[in-house]
């Protein structure tokens, strides 16, 4: 039987159970019509594996990601909290001139100069979606542990300190009213515990030599002073010795906060900053996340008849991939992966550093969109991360990468959004070249530009989507893995069509591939089709 393809465009582009019965008060009531069929997944992997990513997430391609929590305050970065405890960085001397001594001013002492005066959720992710993002992610709670949601289990938390507004409800309430679904992120599953160990410290040399950091001070300590009646212990988590393993309240308290996160602002994804389970880098047992991930999935399915939620976890083997949703981050997939999968990444760095900016050094839109072109032909989504000012607002440069990657999208969003990988997911030179990424898979950007013959594929139904990373001399570009025949399309090429233009593409197919002469107007700047 003869089959027939359209080649539509060529892109150029330059349980219901918790910590056992220590959670039952936050669990969430099922319906009595509800039966045991219909919550099905328990706290086992092999239950697990019995979960689907829904379409939405497979749909969507595209997602963006705000890390905003009170470590945005100094505008150094995303380890702020943890090195300006290490005499002699970078970090410990910015605190030291602007803020003072770790010892008498400490991180805790940052969280009320975070006001975020210039907050508003609801333009930034108009913005967002008019560029092209699907969803949104926000981070709920970094391993500097301050919660940005009412939390009922951590005082140190953005409704009763800094800002004094509900930063998730605030999020949560816009995505919902822009149909964008939700994300958050959770980073202090076992990080925490050892991320702050660097404030039980002391200097080493100089006028305050061996006076201890703030890392250890309890809630007695803070008569008179403006935390008053809260513990700094259930901030920094240091009432123990420097190496020594969480106990099993502190993984119940962590599971409580994460839970009640979960149930409150319903979100559609959570996305945990650890290997395959929170807190097993710190050899804690996977009982607590496996009967998280299930309370997930069975909640869900109540809520919406079916299964929408996703849940996102790094280097995982494949077992766990079919459980849950696989993410590299700073990285991608080397080749099409049979589960959809996510790469998380940054155009700086993730919490706000002011230095980038003023140097301009951000990835700019022609490099993030050839990297979400390969991962979308391999199966997988991009979160990109827009580091948020203390302010609560994002830069011009920013704004600039958001607006000319929604540009793109604009002509060439048809080849992205609710596309499948291909029987190959590209061709051309880099597909041997690739770089090992820093955390794992590959480089999210290699150091090799793409070249003229590096293509990547991208399908919908019986169109196929030829998406070049870089422009040919001469508009010229020959499509090796369409030759005639093809093992990979042995049919015929009903059409090539440009996305973008309506000129007519010129167009042979010959045994060495399907050759295409470009139309000579441009529908963009980044990309062409």
């Amino acid at each position: 039987m003869s089959l027939s393809l359209t080649l539509k465009a060529f892109v150029i582009v330059g349980g219901s159970l918790f910590c056992q019965t220590a959670l039952a008060e936050t669990a969430v009531p099922y319906h009595p019509y509800l039966t045991v069929a219909a919550r099905p997944f328990q706290p086992n992997w092999n239950s697990l594996t019995n979960y689907q990513c829904p379409g939405w997430f497979r749909d969507a391609r595209l997602g963006i990601w705000a890390c905003w929590t009170p470590q945005c305050q100094p505008e150094q970065g995303n380890w702020h909290a943890n090195r300006m405890y290490l005499q002699g960085s970078k970090d410990y001397q910015y605190h030291l001139t602007n803020y003072g001594h770790p010892s008498k001013f400490g991180y805790k002492d940052i969280l009320p100069q975070w006001r975020g005066e210039h907050f508003e959720p609801d333009q930034l992710l108009k913005f967002y979606q008019e560029n092209g993002a699907k969803y949104f992610m926000a981070e709920a709670v970094h391993c500097n542990n301050f919660d940005v949601f009412n939390s009922k289990y951590r005082p140190w938390n953005s409704v009763n300190i800094g800002p004094h507004k509900d930063i998730i409800g605030a999020w949560s309430a816009a995505a919902r009213k822009l149909g964008l679904r939700l994300g958050v992120s959770v980073h202090n599953g076992g990080w925490t515990w050892r991320w702050f160990e660097t404030s039980q410290r002391a200097d080493t040399n100089g006028p305050l030599t061996g006076v201890p950091y703030d890392g250890k001070l309890t809630k007695a300590d803070g008569k008179g002073l403006w935390w008053e009646g809260l513990d700094p212990q259930n901030l920094y988590e240091q009432n123990h010795a420097p190496g020594a393993k969480p106990d099993q309240a502190n993984c119940e308290k962590f599971c409580r906060r994460v839970t009640q996160l979960w149930d409150d602002y319903r979100p559609d994804l959570i996305y945990f900053d650890e290997s395959i389970l929170p807190m097993r880098y710190l050899h804690v047992s996977d009982d607590n996340g496996l009967n998280l991930n299930a309370h997930f999935y069975n909640s869900s399915l109540q809520w919406h008849g079916t299964n929408e939620a996703v849940v996102t976890a790094k280097i995982l083997p494949p077992l766990q991939r079919r459980a849950l949703v696989y993410d590299i981050e700073r990285g991608k997939a080397a080749a099409i992966l049979p589960e959809p999968w996510q790469t998380d990444t940054c155009v700086g760095d993730w919490h706000y550093k002011r230095s980038i900016f003023e140097i301009h050094e951000y990835k700019s839109a022609d490099k993030v969109i050839p990297m979400l072109v390969d991962i979308v032909s391999k199966n997988g989504n991009l979160m990109l991360s827009l580091p948020v000012r203390a302010d609560g607002t994002i830069d011009s440069d920013e704004r600039k990468i958001v607006s000319d990657i929604g540009a793109w999208l604009n002509v060439n969003g048809e080849a992205i959004y609710d596309s499948r990988p291909w029987k190959i997911y590209g061709e051309g030179p880099s597909n041997g070249t690739q770089e090992k990424g820093h955390f794992d898979g590959v480089k999210d950007m290699g150091s090799k530009p793409y070249t003229p013959e590096d293509i990547r594929f991208t399908s919908k139904g019986k169109e196929l989507y030829a998406i070049l990373l870089a422009r040919p001399t001469g508009g010229k570009v020959t499509i090796k893995s369409l030759a005639e025949p093809s093992l990979h399309w042995p049919g015929k090429i009903g059409s090539v069509a440009q996305l973008g233009s309506t000129e007519a593409v010129k167009w042979t197919r010959d045994d060495s591939g399907l050759h295409c002469t470009l139309p000579r107007n441009k529908p963009c700047d980044t990309a062409f089709a």
